[in-house]
């Protein structure tokens, strides 16, 4: 599934002093993906060091991977993807407040400008969807849940008024998501990033017609239930993302995630649903198009 060699290098920490690739921290590249597809969700603008964009996608691009969704979660990584997107043609972007961000800013009395702001990028034509934004009731404390139901529902209203996907981040908190969708409706294309639910999880999605998109974690080897949601997720809503630099999938975890490294995922997932993977990957890329559109206009 890998070559023997990494990407060409794009972030510093990827050099040594003379210039050579450190083999400990980037993992080798896979082998290239019979067909392109897209990955649907990535930070660019993550990590320690500064990236060159362009290199980082003609990495990605070695190994069949046309293109991605350059995802903004506060004010800072949505102007970067306002600014990636015009960089790039191989890029679409999504901007949003993440819901972690949402009670800090409700504190200092900041949220609703900074919704309005997100408001205003996503009337940028390469701007596809608002995302991610959701619940997260992991890191956020009780008295934080109301600012996020606010911003939640507030991107909510961005994405159907601006006919935009919508990404959502859900974490421990899939009951409350489902309360909110359910009282004031979903956008027509709606897709559950990272997803992290169960076999019931997937079955109330496609009764909706909600994309589920996989990350690396599919691939981990207690990722018992995410396999099981996947063999029961409708075909034609199945996608696949990096979630860079997060969520390397195995063999390599611990190391950082790159778009690159998706073909890792999608391999992975085709061989568990016993797919030719050329197909899948054709799959892969009508349902990816279906949310957000072409990525050459």
């Amino acid at each position: 599934m890998s070559t023997e060699e990494v990407p060409r290098p794009y972030r510093p920490e990827m050099l040594k002093n003379d210039g050579e690739t450190r083999r400990g921290d980037f993992a080798p590249a896979p082998v290239a993906l019979p067909l392109p597809v897209y990955d649907n969700h990535t930070h660019f603008d993550f990590g320690d060091d500064p990236i060159d964009l362009h290199a980082a996608l003609d990495a990605a691009e070695s190994v069949g991977i046309a293109g991605a969704v350059q995802v903004g979660c506060d004010l800072p990584s949505s102007r970067f993807t306002v600014a990636a997107v015009d960089a790039d043609s191989r890029l679409l972007g999504a901007v949003a407040i993440h819901p972690n961000d949402a009670p800090e800013l409700a504190d200092a009395g900041e949220l609703d400008a900074a919704l309005a702001e997100i408001d205003a990028m996503a009337a940028h034509p390469r701007i596809r969807a608002i995302g991610e934004t959701g619940l997260d009731y992991f890191r956020t404390g009780e008295g934080g849940v109301a600012a996020q139901h606010h911003s939640f529902r507030e991107h909510l209203d961005i994405a159907k008024r601006r006919d935009l996907a919508l990404q959502i981040h859900c974490r421990d908190a899939h009951v409350d998501v489902l309360k909110i969708l359910a009282e004031v409706g979903a956008p027509s294309r709606l897709v559950f990033h990272c997803f992290s639910g169960d076999a019931e999880l997937a079955r109330i999605c496609n009764e909706n017609g909600w994309y589920m998109s996989f990350s690396g974690t599919v691939t981990f080897k207690n990722a018992h239930d995410l396999r099981e949601a996947l063999s029961v997720a409708d075909p034609a809503l199945i996608l696949a993302e990096t979630d860079a630099p997060y969520l390397t999938p195995h063999p390599f975890r611990g190391r950082p995630n790159a778009s690159y490294m998706l073909p890792y995922t999608v391999q992975s997932m085709g061989q568990f649903l016993n797919r030719d993977l050329e197909e899948f990957c054709q799959l892969l890329r009508t349902n990816t198009e279906a949310v957000y559109g072409s990525w050459a206009s």
